[in-house]
């Protein structure tokens, strides 16, 4: 089992910047591929970035891509997303995601959840 835990969410203006952390126990960190993913209201959860095991690949969703930077920490076992630029449409709950294995192909679902911290961006 894993067990997630994301912080760092909050209400912050447009333009602004949040920075989550995703702390990871239970499985070897450092042998999983890591994601963030987010839920507005009204919609369905969607892929927002993702880390390779070793941190030497990224992977971003067209709508965050230039603005949001996914990255890990191995000694920590935490995975950060800092999110600049913020904007309203950015509003939702985030989610880590973790995977049985090291690397990520688009589509593949994520093994384990973390249960989400909110994030709110006011225009």
């Amino acid at each position: 089992q894993v067990q997630l835990v994301e912080s760092g969410g909050g209400l912050v203006q447009a333009g602004g910047s949040l920075r989550l952390s995703c702390a990871a126990s239970g499985r070897t960190f450092s042998d999983s591929a890591m994601g963030w993913f987010r839920q507005a209201p009204g919609k369905e959860r969607e892929f927002v970035a993702t880390v390779i095991w070793n941190g030497g690949i990224t992977a971003y969703a067209d709508s965050v891509k230039g603005r949001f930077t996914i990255s890990r920490d191995n000694a920590r076992n935490t995975v950060y997303l800092q999110m600049n630029s913020l904007k309203p449409e950015d509003t939702a709950v985030y989610y880590c995601a973790a995977y049985a294995s090291r690397g990520y192909l688009r589509g593949m679902a994520p093994n384990y959840w973390g249960q989400g911290t909110q994030v709110t961006v006011s225009s």
